[in-house]
């Protein structure tokens, strides 16, 4: 099928095929329509791409703060890398998507297959949404009415949160298509509306719509006719429907109200606000959040959790529908805002036009009835590469961000042909396909387990996957690279353990031991048979609770999905077993504790994992003493040495956690039939992870 993606580097829109997207049970596959064009955002999102570095980090200064962070922690050029990588990135376009339904998971319900429907769907033939996202066309509403509805809703929700009255007098900043739709919301509420604009054909259009207009680029002062048009009592409320970096719009809108006036910021303007405009009339001011209660909530979006109505009227969902009522009942005209319409595979010519100088408001984009269509093709060849000597040929499973930004790039540096790459919504497996080789892209992972060419899988999914993929791979015949962790719950280890491995390698991704100055500590210590205390202190960094890490049942949570790494370092440095584990939390979140290992030589080791510190401070050092000795590294970039008589440090000009060697040592265990991590300590470290998590939760 073909989607629009735009590079974040170039700003560069293209139309590529892409394997059809792969639902859950949340989730509906429909087949495109129409799509509508958010003229406003996409637009910001092309300029935003085609500026170069300077530019994006003048318009993202919170970004640059970061990045300034990262390069006195982790090096120059990690930081170069981690920077480029961001930006090497395919963004779906579109969010306004009309269509009909081909396929359902099982926990949807209310929708039938051939259901008209909206969603926030992207412009691609074929989409992909969760439940809550969607909503059903009533039939009197036709397709191209129906494409305005997630504009609609985003403009509805601004109005929900001015709260107008009978007989309201509201400002309109902005008569875009977002604002034109407030207009007319604001009109059926019953309000007088005064709409502002530089561009006089929209003022002409919003007069048409019921609204008094002012043509900003005239001379005349916008907060004398606001005061005329309020009857000299200020306007009771301003809706900032407008794009620009100026401070401006919000300090019209706080000259134009009356006291106690409400502001709600539905488009974007900066926000330098000035206290004595808002002091003296005590004017409330709130940014409006998409679509409504439910956007960026991931039990919302994505798990299918509702929100009691009697507590939320107002979802997105439910937004959606009250604006597709709106355009059954004729209360919104939607049909005077189109302008110009485009074929789906003129794409192109459509972004030429948002773009450049011509005049334009709705653009409709419009798909093929193509029946064979209704075949769901879920794999794309990317590359015409021709298949190597290598010993091994590689089936790749998941290209998220920490995917394709290591691993992807450390195996492709071995000596492996990289056959097929798999990811749920099929994009970042066909982008990171092309730049890394590989023949096939694809959303079934049962494409690369069937493929009796390939002889090994890497699986870097989400973490609740991991232990049926290496079920599933181990039965199927193929080595196993499981990206940490290799599992979540006691009866999927024991699934495992069970599993017949026969003659095939399972290794997991613990990347540390295999690290430059790991190795280097290894040589430093093998003539010392003293027992070491270890002391590894991560400053983690926060993640939100909502994090689909943080989420116990696809994340297992930061002790079962991160702090496993540095207890199999410590499990090889001291390169005997591990006797007693204990652990002790500070929160429920798991990501404030501290672990005390006891190994068989009398060896001890602390663990203190930290998400409540500061970025200044090292992400990870480890301290070792013994034998009168110490070694210190932090951040796997710096590494000194107190007690050794022929080394002092070891400095790194970029940071080295061990991915690639890693990466380079399960290539080399494939032709070898040697396991680089034996199959013991995976097993040792993954049940002292599993008790440490049983001592927390109880």
């Amino acid at each position: 099928m073909k989607q629009l993606l735009q590079s974040l580097k170039t700003g560069a829109t293209q139309l590529i095929d892409v394997p059809c997207p792969l639902i859950n049970a949340q989730q509906l596959l429909i087949r495109t329509h129409h799509s509508l064009i958010s003229a406003g955002t996409e637009r910001m999102l092309i300029e935003f791409g085609k500026g170069n570095l300077l530019a994006k980090a003048r318009q993202q200064p919170d970004k640059v703060k970061q990045v300034i962070g990262k390069i006195a922690t982790d090096g120059l050029l990690t930081t170069l890398d981690a920077v480029k990588s961001k930006l090497d990135q395919a963004l779906p376009m579109g969010y306004s998507n009309v269509g009909i339904i081909i396929d359902k998971g099982h926990d949807v319900h209310g929708y039938q297959m051939g259901d008209r429907v909206v969603s926030n769907g992207p412009h691609a033939e074929i989409v992909c949404v969760s439940k809550h996202l969607c909503a059903k066309i009533p039939d009197v509403v036709s397709d191209e009415e129906a494409s305005f509805t997630v504009l609609g809703a985003i403009a509805l929700q601004g109005v929900r949160l001015a709260q107008p009255t009978l007989g309201e007098c509201f400002v309109v900043m902005g008569l875009g298509l977002v604002g034109l739709l407030t207009v007319q919301l604001l009109h059926a509420n019953g309000c007088k509306v005064l709409g502002l604009d530089f561009d006089s054909d929209r003022c002409a259009l919003a007069k048409q719509l019921g609204a008094d207009t002012l043509l900003l680029a005239s001379d005349v002062n916008p907060l004398s006719v606001a005061e005329s048009f309020s009857n000299n009592r200020g306007v009771d409320g301003v809706l900032i429907t407008a794009a620009t970096a100026s401070n401006e719009p919000v300090s019209t809108a706080a000259k134009m109200c009356r006291k106690r006036g409400r502001i709600v910021l539905i488009g974007v303007t900066g926000l330098n606000l000035s206290r004595a405009d808002f002091f003296e009339k005590e004017l409330s001011f709130q940014v409006s959040c998409s679509y409504g209660p439910g956007r960026y909530d991931p039990a919302y979006e994505q798990q299918g959790q509702d929100y009691p109505l009697g507590f939320v009227r107002w979802t997105e969902q439910r937004n959606f529908e009250a604006f597709l009522e709106l355009l059954a009942a004729k209360k919104i005209n939607v049909l005077c805002l189109i302008t110009h319409r485009f074929l789906f595979e003129h794409v192109e010519q459509a972004y030429d036009l948002l773009t450049g100088k011509e005049s334009s408001l709705g653009i409709l984009l419009n798909y093929s009835s193509d029946t064979s269509l209704g075949v769901l093709i879920q794999s794309t060849v990317v590359t015409n590469v021709i298949p190597s000597n290598a010993h091994s040929i590689l089936g790749f499973m998941g290209s998220g961000n920490y995917a394709s930004r290591v691993l992807l790039p450390a195996f492709k540096k071995t000596a492996v042909n990289c056959k097929v790459l798999s990811s749920r919504g099929g994009i970042s497996a066909v982008h990171f396909g092309k730049k890394w080789g590989f023949q096939l892209a694809t959303t079934d992972n049962k494409l690369i387990l069937k493929d009796p060419t390939i002889n090994a899988v890497v699986i870097a999914t989400q973490h609740n996957s991991h232990a049926e993929l290496v079920i599933q791979a181990l039965a199927a015949g193929k080595h196993v690279f499981v990206e940490k962790p290799l599992c979540l719950t006691q009866t999927e280890f024991e699934a495992i353990k069970n599993a017949q491995l026969m003659d095939k390698l399972l290794m997991v991704g613990f990347n540390r031991r295999f690290a430059a100055h790991i190795q280097r500590v290894k040589i430093l210590l093998q003539p010392i048979s003293a027992p070491k205390h270890m002391i590894m202190t991560i400053n983690a960094g926060f993640i939100p609770k909502e994090h689909w890490s943080q989420d116990i049942a696809r994340g297992g949570r930061r002790l079962l999905g991160e702090v496993c790494h540095f207890i199999d370092l410590l499990r090889f440095i001291a390169n005997c077993s591990i006797i007693n584990a204990d652990v002790i939390a500070i929160n429920s979140q798991e990501d404030q504790l501290t672990i005390t290992l006891i190994f068989a030589d009398n060896s001890l080791g602390t663990i203190h994992y930290m998400a409540n510190g500061h970025k200044s401070f090292p992400k990870e050092r480890l301290e070792i003493f013994t034998d009168g000795k110490i070694i210190v590294i932090d951040n796997f970039r710096k590494m000194r040495g107190f007690g050794f008589r022929k080394f002092t440090k070891c400095n790194l000009w970029r940071q080295d956690k061990g991915q690639e060697a890693c990466a380079a040592a399960f290539v080399n265990g494939l032709s070898v039939g040697l396991a680089p991590i034996p199959l013991a300590e995976i097993f040792e470290v993954q049940q002292v992870c599993l008790d440490l998590v049983k001592k927390l939760r109880g």
